[in-house]
């Protein structure tokens, strides 16, 4: 174990039975790094109860820092009325040199007085809320009332739709040159920009929201899943009674709208929610806006209610949403609601690491707790998060929609609006010509002159394409506020498709075209893909990316405001404009994780295999402005026994060959595996090998053993659980090297070239390989054993193994453990022997 971790641990820990040795050490070292305000790299393998460990450590550190200062504030209260005698010289004492003694007396008393009140106003608060939730906890009957105020408010609703229903029945068309009622929410609001107007929006407008944020502690983790796994540990716990927790999740998760949630992608969800939000707050001030679609979700009596529900008892996204259902009321603004007094916020990680969406949650780092599970990927994640691509099909798609748009409405927008669209068109042209294509002609039909991959830096690129300016900050704005993908789609759904009834009037005949060059792009994909007929999944994520381009290009157009130096942009210019693409790469993640660290009291990044840990320390956190001796690292061994664990490196095969798996060896046929490419096909896949294994434990049976071939980095190596009989010996053939000739990669390796020193005599490139090859060694081999009892030997194929810079890079636990077999006979002999005395003890 290593740990520089400071402070003293009061007392024992709670645990739900009596933990491991490296569970203790595990919890005395986060304990420490949590009091100490420290960025902690957390390694405990998996199987080991990092999760519990992860929970009864920084649970046990926020009651002894709340009662800490539940103690000061009594303290202060209490000395504070009499003078200053027990407050200390920084919390007293402001600035005051130079001044004169009756100057100085006054400002130190008027600073005790604001402070005193200060605290007051928080005991108040706190004793309020504490009031609320016993009170929803001991009486019951408040649901029902509430419950039955809802059925009479869903039937009163009910009566007034079917009214309004009937009256509506037999109305005439509206005048040609006008667009019928029901286009009213197709048309752009009047925009104008933050210079104009403070723009408020949602239920931020109530004051009555403004609660102060408790110290808590988020947890992040990367799937749905394993966020669900985490609060069910915590509900397991000695502290799921009495925590405040709640979880955090898209509007894909959480949306209880049926209507909303049918359309499956995220960003169709993300708007319509927010237009039907946005619906509901101008009907406060217009009744012209009666027949515009509202969320009857979104109540806000419903919502605090669920609030309330939430912070009472530990709940999982599931209970959540079950919880909206029964009680009228959105789980994912609800949710949200519940953060300030919340002493446990759990949710994915891409919410807390990409700042507009932390925003938009409410979340706020400031003084606060992160602990980032599963963080092995951590550097890529956040890469990934802020790097953006769009296609030549996509661009040339989404410019002639907006000029349909624009000339079906160009009537009824105003100016600023109008504006605004005519700068996007002119963006969409410029990139269109920067692939090389025009954007009146079908993509798919505009051959490429001059193939290949160009890099440029974003300054470069925006001087380039003759759109430097332009202020990109200010169409990002516009894109968010007006909606104008969504308005942009709904357009498209009723124009666009051939299943679309289309008057055949004079004021739709115009819109024919638009059905006609969405109909040939479609076409045309569908011969680049060379695909005649697409499954029904696919087929949908087609129709997704033809009808609302504009929702990707919005994320382009977001990343194009990065600094010059943090990103490239990538022209790929292949076969057709349509095939082309434009892609930002974010070159430095360390720039999006610097205000979380800086924020933050403490952060926490841990996972079960973490090695090489240089790359969170180099290129993270180093970069992200920590302070190296903030930093604590800390690494803990397996509770598996150490004769439960064979591992070896084989330097030669039966041949006495050199076993030396390199690029040029790659593409001969017995080096080719190949694995599925559906997630159903995986599940199926896995069902069949459990079949075989289970087939072999029968007596008689005809089957010794089964082999389950998988790509490195592939849906197989990271993520599934092969414990016992799934995985009792894994073989690593060769080193999984990334592709070296990609752009990506290597613009990446000469930016860290030209930013980095150099490491013990290697260049910062080549460290760069060797961690991302190590990485996906250790989470592949890391499959296998999974609890206390588990069993497996791990056979590395190749004789680069040996070498000290890349051995060096596997997780302790299997590197002390570790044997070296340049012979193929002598490591066969090893293995039998370890497979045999296992099977004798069973």
């Amino acid at each position: 174990m290593e740990s520089g971790a400071a402070g003293a641990v009061p007392g024992r820990f709670p645990f739900p039975y009596t933990p491991y040795r490296i569970q203790e050490q595990f919890m005395e070292a986060l304990y420490g790094a949590l009091e100490a305000g420290r960025v902690g790299i957390f390694e405990s393998p998996t199987g080991t109860g990092k999760s519990l460990s992860l929970i009864c450590g920084a649970l046990s550190w926020l009651r002894d820092w709340e009662e800490k200062r539940r103690q000061e504030e009594a303290q202060l209260l209490a000395l504070g009325a009499g003078g200053q005698d027990g407050l200390t010289p920084q919390q007293a004492r402001p600035d005051t040199a130079g001044q004169p003694d009756w100057v100085t007396a006054f400002v130190q008393k008027k600073e005790e007085r604001d402070m005193v009140n200060r605290l007051k106003e928080e005991q108040i608060r706190r004793k309020k809320r504490e009031d609320r939730l016993e009170k929803i906890q001991r009486n019951v009957q408040l649901k029902y009332a509430a419950k039955r105020k809802r059925c009479e408010e869903d039937e009163a609703k009910r009566l007034l739709q079917l009214s309004q229903e009937a009256l509506s029945q037999g109305a005439g068309e509206g005048a040609l040159d006008l667009p019928d009622h029901n286009e009213d929410e197709l048309i752009l609001a009047e925009y104008e920009s933050d210079d104009e107007k403070k723009v408020v929006s949602g239920l931020e407008e109530d004051d009555d929201l403004e609660e102060e944020h408790v110290t808590k502690i988020y947890y992040c983790s990367r799937t749905h899943s394993q966020l669900s796994q985490f609060v069910h540990e915590v509900q397991k716990s000695p502290f799921g009674k009495n925590i405040r927790l709640v979880s955090l999740g898209s509007r894909q998760n959480l949306c209880v709208n049926e209507e909303v949630r049918h359309l499956g992608a995220l960003q169709l969800i993300n708007d319509r929610c927010m237009e039907m939000q946005k619906n509901k707050h101008e009907k406060k001030s217009n009744e012209e806006n009666e027949g515009k679609r509202i969320c009857p979700f979104y109540s806000f009596e419903q919502m605090q209610f669920l609030r309330d529900e939430v912070l009472v008892e530990v709940k999982d996204i599931e209970q959540l949403v079950s919880l909206g259902r029964e009680t009228k009321a959105c789980p994912y603004y609800g949710s949200r609601f519940a953060i300030p007094a919340a002493q446990l916020v759990v949710l994915p990680y891409q919410m807390l690491l990409h700042e507009p969406t932390r925003n938009a949650a409410g979340i706020k780092l400031k003084d606060q707790v992160v602990i980032i599970d599963e963080a092995h990927n951590l550097t890529d994640t956040i890469t990934c998060i802020h790097s953006a691509e769009v296609s030549g099909s996509q661009l040339c798609c989404a410019h002639s929609q907006l000029s349909q748009y624009m000339e079906r409405y160009r009537k009824h927008l105003k100016a600023k609006n109008l504006m605004y669209i005519k700068q996007i068109l002119y963006l969409l042209e410029q990139f269109v010509a920067m692939l090389g294509g025009n954007v009146n002609q079908n993509p798919g039909c505009q051959a490429v002159s001059q193939t290949g991959t160009v890099l440029k830096s974003i300054n470069d690129f925006l001087f380039q394409s003759q759109i430097d300016n332009i202020n990109l900050f200010k169409i990002q704005r516009y894109c968010e506020k007006s909606l104008i993908s969504r308005k942009l789609l709904g357009f498209v759904e009723r124009y666009g498709g051939p299943a679309s009834a289309v008057k055949t009037s004079k004021e739709n005949q115009k819109l024919a075209g638009l059905q006609d060059f969405l109909l040939t792009l479609q076409q045309g994909s569908d011969k680049e893909a060379g695909t005649p007929q697409s499954p029904p999944v696919e087929a949908e994520h087609d129709q997704l990316r033809t009808s609302s381009p504009l929702m990707q290009i919005e994320g382009f157009l977001s990343a194009l405001t990065n600094a010059n130096q943090d990103g490239r942009i990538i022209l790929n210019r292949q076969g057709t404009v349509g095939q082309s693409s434009l892609k930002f790469l974010l070159l430095n993640p360390a720039v999006h994780f610097a205000k979380v660290v800086e924020e933050c009291r403490a952060v926490i990044i841990a996972g079960g295999t973490m090695q090489p840990v240089a790359d969170f320390r180099e290129q993270l956190l180093y970069r992200a402005g920590v302070d190296p001796a903030r930093i604590v690292e800390f690494s803990c061994g397996h509770v598996i026994p150490p004769e439960n664990i064979l591992p070896i490196i084989l330097c030669s095969g039966p041949s006495n060959q050199q076993l030396e798996f390199t690029y040029e060896t790659r593409d001969l046929p017995q080096m080719i595996f190949q694995e599925p490419k559906k997630a159903n096909q995986v599940e199926q896949v896995l069902v069949e090998y459990a079949k075989c294994i289970k087939r072999c434990s029968q007596t008689g049976g005809q089957m010794t053993g089964a082999l389950l071939l998988s790509v490195v980095g592939g849906k197989m190596s990271e993520g599934i659980n092969f414990s016992d009989d799934l995985g009792r010996c894994v073989i690593m053939v060769g080193m999984p090297y990334p592709n070296i000739r990609s752009p990506e990669l290597q613009e990446k390796m000469t930016w860290l070239d030209k930013t980095m020193p150099r490491a013990a005599g290697q260049a910062p490139s080549r460290v760069l390989i060797e961690n991302l090859c190590m990485k996906a060694v250790n989470q592949s081999i890391g499959r296998a054993i999974r609890h206390q009892k588990d069993f497996a030997s791990i056979l590395l194929l190749d004789h680069r193994y040996t070498r000290p810079a890349i051995f060096n890079k596997l997780p302790q636990w299997i590197r002390e453990r570790t044997q070296v077999k340049p012979a193929f006979g002598s490591a066969f002999a090893e293995l039998r022997k370890f497979h045999r005395g296992k099977l004798d003890a069973l």
